[in-house]
């Protein structure tokens, strides 16, 4: 009798560890179910095509040159293009590592693409090539021509005109300056060919 009485004790004992042992896994797994509802989501992402390093103005895209980033919706430009439309295209103007690459920043037809239909690509060598270094597609310059027949007389040329691109830096030589592509009217295109034979040209930022 002792025997079994000692026997039900040890298995009763035995059924409260086990019932103790499930009680705490059972909390254990409701706290993480907890913190696991009262942590937020990852949030949603786009993928959007980037370049992979810093590329300069009048580069040609090479399919190592892009990546694909997960960026957040709200932060995608407008304009984004994809891997086979960019791969193979002219970089208007330099890219940073890791910058969506657009249609603005691609030559090719879209280039004039929102300034209107009666304009036209221009090309203009500016003077001072480290000022045309701090312009970007899209900033709008007053271009001016200072004649160099001793008048020391300066005329806007052409006014509010659009920066298209700034392209990539040759190999020097003697030319002067640099080179902006910007859009603008055909008179205002013929004008500035002339300056550019008679002149010395420069261009003011931000006037309209």
């Amino acid at each position: 009798m002792d025997d079994l009485r000692s026997a039900l004790q040890r298995l009763l004992r035995a059924a409260g560890w086990h019932r103790r042992l499930l009680a705490a896994g059972l909390a254990a797994a409701a706290v993480a179910f907890a913190i696991q509802a009262a942590s937020p989501g990852a949030p949603p992402t786009v993928d959007v095509v980037v370049a992979a390093r810093d590329l300069p103005g009048g580069a040609v895209l090479a399919d190592d040159d892009l990546t694909v980033a997960a960026l957040p919706p709200d932060v995608v430009p407008g304009g984004s293009v994809g891997r086979a439309e960019a791969a193979g295209a002219l970089l208007a103007a330099p890219v940073r590592a890791g910058e969506p690459i657009t249609d603005r920043r691609l030559l090719g037809p879209g280039l004039l693409e929102g300034w209107g239909d009666d304009v036209v690509a221009t090309p203009v060598r500016v003077a001072d090539a480290g000022a045309v270094g701090q312009l970007r597609p899209g900033d709008r310059i007053d271009l001016l021509a200072t004649t160099l027949d001793g008048a020391a007389r300066t005329d806007v040329v052409a006014a509010d005109v659009p920066v298209l691109m700034v392209p990539a830096a040759g190999d020097g030589g003697l030319v002067e300056g640099a080179l902006v592509l910007v859009a603008a009217t055909p008179d205002q295109a013929a004008g500035l060919a002339t300056a550019a034979v008679t002149s010395r040209l420069s261009f003011i930022v931000g006037v309209s």
